[in-house]
């Protein structure tokens, strides 16, 4: 048997859907199955990512999307629908279910939804060595035969059973194989959706894609979703919705309890019964492995260390062995800009391309060393499972200002990028919970403003403590989220803590593959806005830096040519501002572009200090003359720093920020208080470093 790469783009002859629990290793199935053949993009009118890839698997092209992932079909999140309304409207070939093998009886609920909607599935029995360790043992062709559905074991992170899944799942849809049992609900339950049925068909409802049988017991359920189409597209809807709610409320005067309760108890008898045939336990319980780490790095006393010290670890190890490659790019850029230098003759044209575009994008893309180590260290603390329990340590804090400890995961997140991390406030249950997190979110340190930091720490700071500087940075960063999040839960976003229980997935090793295409996605999109928004970004940077130019004679009274500028304009118009800051007018000009995105600080202060300055280009001349610069200290590095870490990030985060919250008045809130908390703060450090001598 044999496997090939397809393009993702190449035609199909097959399209399956990946679904799954979160934490069941959707993510991993999908990498095993596709490798690096894959894209992501959105689903149409919402900011749900949608992950696509491509496989040729004997002859066959197979084209398989990534679903968000949900506990149910039911419409309660923007997931859930997503994944249901694609399921149902695209009607993929299969859908690939993907279990947690360790966690069977929870997992197995998304099942029945989808044996209940009557398309053609196959179950991924994922992490089947998880459950083997913890004495479990499943009889894969007794619980297939149970469940109606073809069942095929695997450990998806060492790429075992991948071959069998894929066959299953190509002979699955060729044949248009669909489940061979149904979710039996006793006799007084079966009788309301029978009737409810028959309705849905003498209205003209029903077909092959959307059973009547599974709209009745949406009906029942009373789905937001099903009722609208009831009422959209059926004959009489109206009346059909009516006597719905009688059937339902008889129903519920019988059982005497919520007709969607009594349906989920029914859905869990059938899998518990299912589970009880064909899944046995050894009468010895093994050692179970996570608990014992858990009982350390969960623990009251040694939680909160650890979390730090693997911060600090990480931060150290992007500054240290990010250096070098970092000086290799440095003058790999500093040789093409003498080399462009040589060619071209003095003029705009050559102060362009290399003040402009190569010392722009120059000045950012060498910080890519330490993007890739970031990534690949949150990659690794994602895949191991340990970000769910630096949560969980920091549930009990996190509850004293008013969250959970789940609203700590997208603030997790946000050390990677702020935009992914906002949308992850919508597995938040409470809207209030869920704004007050996207509120101070952005105060954690994304990877775009690791490079303004690498340049100043690397320019003020010796190397033994640039990496403890930086660390402090993020750290600040996450104590003023805590501190925010507080104030905001007693002030205008007041209200009772909505309860959950958090989830703690077992511990699992890291692959080497997954964890490089993790870090190769989030490092390629750096890449990729290098060579768009901030190659743009600094073509129009260097033409407010260049334009106009001083009449010849003009007398700039000491000031360096770029002061007659547009953006030096803007930038005095600013200083009095920031003057207490310790910045002057040419930092207001990069913060200013900063606001777009913040590499742009970086390719901006590349720009500003090489027009007309320097003979050389790139990192190490912007170090250089930062040092030089009598406004500059170390002090106000850190301030700036500071300033960099708290003011709003970028204008993506932001409109995201504006979709995820409803409403352009949070958006101009959440800006108006970073900016003037950003300038508090960095006020406070300068103004106060001062104070103890430290100017």
């Amino acid at each position: 048997m044999t496997t090939e790469a397809a393009a993702t783009t190449a035609p199909a002859d097959i399209v399956v859907a990946l679904a799954g629990n979160p934490n069941a290793g959707k993510t991993t199935v999908f990498n095993a199955i596709t490798g690096a053949h894959q894209h992501v993009g959105n689903y149409p009118g919402v900011t749900v990512e949608k992950k696509e890839g491509g496989r040729r698997f004997d002859g066959v092209a197979i084209h398989v999307v990534d679903l968000p992932g949900t506990y149910s079909l039911t419409a309660y999140s923007l997931e859930e629908v997503v994944a249901r309304n694609y399921v149902i409207e695209e009607r993929p070939d299969v859908v690939i279910d993907v279990v947690d093998a360790s966690n069977l009886e929870r997992n197995l609920y998304l099942t029945t939804q989808f044996i209940e909607l009557g398309v053609p599935v196959v179950v991924c029995l994922n992490m089947v060595d998880v459950a083997e360790s913890r004495g479990r043992s499943i009889d894969t062709e007794l619980l297939s035969e149970l469940l109606g559905v073809p069942v095929v074991p695997a450990v998806a992170s060492r790429a075992e059973g991948i071959e069998e899944l894929l066959r299953v799942a190509v002979e699955t849809a060729r044949e248009g194989r669909v489940p061979q049992r149904q979710v039996r609900y006793g006799r007084e339950l079966e009788s309301h959706i029978v009737e409810i049925a028959d309705l849905i068909v003498q209205a003209g409802g029903g077909t092959r894609e959307v059973p009547a049988r599974w709209m009745a017991i949406k009906l029942l359920e009373d789905d937001d979703e099903v009722r609208r189409e009831v009422e959209e597209a059926l004959e009489d809807g109206d009346n059909l919705l009516a006597r719905v709610d009688r059937v339902r409320a008889h129903l519920e005067s019988v059982i005497g309890d919520d007709a969607e309760l009594a349906l989920a108890d029914r859905r869990y008898g059938f899998i518990n019964g299912a589970c009880a045939e064909a899944v046995s336990s050894s009468a010895e319980t093994p050692v179970d492995w996570s608990e014992r780490i858990d009982a350390v790095v969960t623990s009251r006393i040694l939680g909160i260390p650890i979390f730090l010290l693997l911060m600090g670890g990480m931060f150290e190890l992007v500054f240290r062995l990010g250096a070098p490659p970092m000086g290799w790019l440095e003058t790999a850029f500093g040789w093409l800009g003498t080399y462009v230098s040589a060619l071209l003759p003095d003029g705009p044209l050559q102060s362009l391309i290399v003040d402009g575009i190569i010392g722009g994008v120059g000045g950012v893309l060498v910080f890519v060393p330490q993007i890739m180590l970031l990534f690949l260290a949150i990659s690794l603390l994602e895949d191991s499972g340990y970000m769910s329990r630096a949560a969980f340590v920091v549930d009990k804090l996190m509850h004293h200002i008013g969250l959970h400890g789940k609203s700590f995961i997208p603030m997790l997140i946000g050390f990677g990028c702020t935009v992914p991390a906002i949308m992850a406030t919508r597995t938040l249950e409470s809207r209030r919970d869920r704004l007050t997190t996207m509120l101070v979110t952005p105060l954690m340190s994304c990877g775009a403003r690791l490079p303004v930091y690498v340049l100043l720490a690397g320019a003020f700071f010796a190397p033994q403590v640039a990496g403890k500087v930086i660390f402090s940075v993020y750290l600040l960063g996450v104590l003023l989220a805590i501190v925010m999040a507080r104030v905001f839960r007693s002030t205008i976003l007041r209200g009772p803590l909505t309860p959950f229980v958090m989830e703690l997935p077992p511990y699992r090793m890291p692959t080497l593959k997954g964890t490089l295409l993790h870090m190769w996605e989030r490092a390629w999109c750096y890449v990729k806005k290098a060579g768009t928004v901030i190659l743009a970004a600094s073509v129009i940077i260097w033409a407010l830096l260049t334009y106009p130019q001083p009449p010849a004679g003009t007398d700039l009274a000491g000031e360096p040519e770029i002061a007659y500028t547009v953006a030096g304009r803007i930038g005095h118009i600013l200083e009095p501002a920031i003057r207490p800051l310790g910045f002057d007018w040419k930092v207001g000009i990069s913060l200013t572009a900063g606001l777009a995105a913040k590499e742009i600080v970086v390719s901006t202060l590349a720009t500003t200090y090489s027009i007309g300055e320097s003979e050389e280009s790139g990192a190490p001349a912007v170090r250089e003359a930062l040092r030089q610069d009598p406004i500059f200290s170390p002090l106000v590095a850190y301030a700036l720093m500071i300033f960099v870490l708290i003011y709003p990030p970028c204008i993506a985060s932001m409109v995201v920020l504006w979709r995820e919250a409803g409403s352009w008045k949070w958006l101009a809130f959440a800006v108006l208080y970073t900016i003037a908390l950003a300038w508090l703060m960095s006020f406070i450090v300068y103004q106060g470093g001062r104070l103890l001598g430290f100017g």
